[in-house]
């Protein structure tokens, strides 16, 4: 009874029911026997998401909801279906020998002890996670019984037990579309890929990733399947099913092994059908630390001397898919601080930052790049950020935002550090406005790292030694990649 009237008297101390609502939930809950939540959402006082969110601060759990988790194929072979059943459990994902399960009493040590035992390896370590006990019902009935493999899927879809187009089902995990394009988000998440790209061609459908930067092709599937591949895509990221002819873009949010991953979606009319690429931002490995970029110890001290500068403007250049909104976030990130103002402008938004007010760029009603900063600097900013300059009033206007006391950081599309001016100059800036407010310029690339596991050290040929200015006597250690099983054949 304690935890019931505990969690009314929280939901009215924070206004979401009033006192009469509570009394008569209490009193069904005393006739009837059912969970005070239960009762509270079920009479529609108030919704699912803020009971459980409430009952997670006051036990002490973190809490989610199950109807937006792609849950681990491998996660779900370790618990049966009947254990998960008897318990009212189900694991979510396993990472680094850590299971994420949900439950509905995450703080059941008794239940938590066979599971334990169930697991029978002693490494696995548990991790509940609160959850609401009706999704946890319904994620059972939905992921377990069905195949989960790829290469499962397709031969189930091969059959013909499935009509290939159809999603709209009571329980949609029971198509084999869905699971295919779940299981091949969650494979792209795992293998820590940048971009998913479907790609129909004239008798078959290529899947690629962009992993460390490089596409790779991943599989080919039978052109039979993509009016399926279409049609799930379309339906997760709300695009417009009937409209095949004009680009369209959407956005969706899984959480993909206990993490929360947003994909930004993009559709394009082709040849032989709609190109597909999804890009895929990670929420925790979107905002790298300083430390961890790469950077060489001068580079890293000289990024250092021009963050501790109180004016000016930097400038991070580089070409597309270079990594330097990654940089920017992690400039970002190192003086971030309640005793500083942040405010940021974006096409869009891909990261979220506590403390940092972020603004998306929507040029459709006139927020653009040029006319935002204007607004920014009526909100009392100390540092600005500015996601790309692309003409020359957002890069005027950015330089005077520089010149009246702030903090700027900015992107620009350009091959070099020094090919920065020239653009500028280029695209209308004067050399007035330049001098004496730019704090630096960053040249940035993306360099994949060989594989430790499978490297393989060589002897430089005569045209290396040139390059690298490596005389004969010298004996300098040389590797080249050679690909194994822990980087997927790619050497890096």
């Amino acid at each position: 009874m304690q935890l019931p009237i505990r969690l009314g008297e929280r939901l009215v101390q924070e206004g979401h029911i009033s006192p009469d609502q509570l009394s008569i939930a209490l009193t069904e809950h005393k006739k009837s026997g059912h969970k005070l939540g239960e009762i509270l959402v079920s009479m529609g006082f108030v919704d699912v998401a803020i009971v459980r969110e409430v009952v997670g601060t006051y036990v002490g759990y973190a809490s989610m909801s199950l109807k937006e988790v792609v849950p681990d194929p491998k996660a779900l072979q370790l618990v049966s279906e009947t254990f998960a059943h008897n318990y009212q459990l189900m694991p979510i994902s396993i990472k680094d020998n850590v299971l994420k399960v949900a439950m509905a009493n995450p703080g059941d040590i008794l239940v938590l002890d066979k599971l334990r035992r169930h697991l029978q390896n002693p490494k696995i370590q548990v991790q509940p996670v609160l959850v609401v006990e009706s999704e946890i019902q319904n994620g059972i009935d939905n992921y377990y019984g069905y195949e989960l493999s790829i290469e499962g899927i397709l031969k189930e879809l091969e059959t013909g037990k499935a009509d290939l187009a159809s999603i709209s089902s009571n329980n949609e995990y029971s198509q084999p579309m869905v699971r295919l394009v779940d299981n091949l988000l969650t494979d792209a998440v795992k293998r820590n890929a940048s971009d998913i790209h479907f790609e129909p061609e004239e008798e078959y459908i290529r899947i690629r990733y962009r992993i460390d930067g490089v596409l790779q092709e991943i599989r080919l599937l039978h052109k039979m399947f993509w009016s399926g591949l279409v049609v799930r895509l379309k339906v997760m990221s709300e695009l417009d099913l009937t409209e095949q002819r004009i680009p369209q873009d959407g956005r969706m949010t899984l959480i993909v092994h206990g993490r929360r991953i947003d994909f930004r979606v993009s559709s394009l009319p082709g040849t032989h059908g709609e190109n597909f690429v999804l890009r895929i931002l990670d929420r925790e490995k979107g905002i790298v630390p300083l430390d961890d970029l790469g950077l060489d110890k001068d580079s890293y001290d000289d990024l250092k001397i021009m963050m501790a500068r109180p004016t000016g403007i930097l400038l991070v250049t580089g070409p597309t898919g270079s990594g330097k909104t990654t940089t920017l976030y992690s400039i970002l990130n190192e003086l971030n601080d309640v005793g500083v103002n942040i405010m940021t402008l974006e096409d869009p938004v891909e990261y979220p930052m506590s403390l940092v007010r972020q603004t998306p760029v929507n040029e459709e009603i006139g927020m653009t790049f040029a006319a935002g900063i204007k607004a920014l600097l009526r909100q009392d900013p100390d540092i600005i950020l500015i996601g790309e300059i692309r003409d020359a009033e957002t890069a005027e206007m950015s330089i005077r935002a520089a010149m009246t006391g702030h903090q700027v950081f900015a992107t620009l599309h350009t091959n070099s550090a020094i090919g920065a001016i020239p653009r500028l100059l280029d695209i209308g800036v004067s050399r007035s406005i330049m001098s004496g407010n730019m704090i630096g310029i960053v040249a940035q690339r993306l360099a994949r790292k060989l594989c430790k596991h499978c490297k393989e050290s060589y002897e430089p040929e005569e045209f290396e030694r040139q390059l690298l200015s490596i005389s004969e006597g010298d004996s300098y250690q040389l590797y080249k990649a050679k690909g194994c099983d822990k980087c997927n054949g790619v050497g890096y």
